[in-house]
Order: structure tokens, then C-alpha cells, then sequence
């Protein structure tokens, strides 16, 4: 079973992959990273997203939705923004963000290599 270094260097391998981080959602912090650069910090995103995160689960829970969030994609001018909250049990509270140039990506793959990370990602 892959750890953290590992899955976020198989996420680096989805086509058009320019970020990736693995994110605790109840403190914003980025428990790891690759892919950041002087343009885009991973680490600031990380903890920007958190708040999304945390939105949409209250939204749920306001609304009584008995489901969980598979994924939530932002899409920009140039990139996708894959956000998938991880859900197996040594897992829970994280998230994993994929930013992906838009020109090179293929979302339905990338979702796809996503889930296959997130079901083998194991955290000690």
C-alpha cells in the first residue's frame, strides 16, 4: 500500500499535473506537497481550499444530505482544481488537491487515477 510520498508522486504522473498536495481539512495544514512553484504555492491553496471544503460539508449536513462528497472541481481559465476529500477510515478529515493544466488534462481520467490513489493511500 502506497504512503503519502508515494500517492503524491503518482498523482504528479496524471497528464497535465502541475500540483498536488494532501491537505487536513480540520487544521488547513498541507501535510505534503510537490509541484509548487514561485507562481502558485500549494501550501496557500491547500489552505484556501479548506474552506471549501468545509463549506460544502455544512451545506450538506444544513441540508440533510445523507451522502458524501466524491469530489468538487473548480475550473479556471487555464486549469482544473480537483478537490477529493478522502474517506476510508485512516484517511478521514484529509483531502487530496490536484491542480491540473487544462490543455493537457483529460478530467474524467484524471477523477479516475484520483479515486485509484485514494483507495490505496495509506497513513500510519
Amino acid at each position: 500500500m502506497p504512503d503519502m510520498e508515494t500517492s503524491l508522486k503518482e498523482s504528479m504522473q496524471i497528464e497535465g499535473a502541475i500540483g498536488v498536495a494532501l491537505v487536513d481539512y480540520t487544521s488547513g495544514m498541507a501535510l505534503g506537497t510537490l509541484g509548487s512553484s514561485k507562481d502558485f504555492d500549494l501550501t496557500v491553496a491547500a489552505a484556501g481550499n479548506t474552506d471549501v471544503v468545509r463549506a460544502k460539508l455544512r451545506a450538506l449536513e444544513m441540508l440533510k444530505i445523507k451522502d458524501s462528497i466524491e469530489d468538487i472541481l473548480i475550473t479556471l481559465k487555464d486549469q482544473y482544481h480537483v478537490i477529493r476529500p478522502l474517506t476510508t477510515a485512516n484517511t478521514q478529515g484529509l483531502f487530496l488537491y490536484l491542480v491540473l493544466l487544462r490543455s493537457r488534462a483529460n478530467l474524467a481520467m484524471a477523477r479516475h487515477k484520483l479515486r485509484s490513489i485514494e483507495e490505496n493511500l495509506q497513513m500510519n
